[in-house]
């Protein structure tokens, strides 16, 4: 692309790439949101129970994708739902792209 098409980025765009990646950038969450594709509305205990994982460790996962913006989070009395954004609908399309 010539130079004068180019977008221009900003550094803080860069950096807002990166923390979306960092946010999927790892097996155990791209097996969450292939989960939440296919059955949102989960709660953390339900997300370790079916992908046979720890509380803990599915609990950071969830944190580290909403904070990428991929995953959101509804309060339903005791437990917190959680369901993909449109990001990580298209990031999954990309992802299929891939393989």
């Amino acid at each position: 692309m010539p130079k004068n098409k180019r977008k221009n980025y900003s550094s803080k765009t860069y950096r807002q790439l990166e923390r979306i990646v960092k946010g999927f950038a790892n097996h155990r969450r791209i097996e969450i949101l292939e989960l939440l594709k296919n059955q949102p509305e989960l709660s953390v205990a339900e997300i370790s129970e079916t992908l046979r994982i720890n509380f803990k460790t599915a609990s950071e996962h969830i944190r580290r994708l909403a904070i990428a913006g991929l995953v959101l989070k509804r309060s339903d009395h005791a437990n917190v739902r959680h369901k993909l954004t449109d990001r990580a609908k298209s990031i999954l399309k990309f992802l299929r792209i891939l393989e």
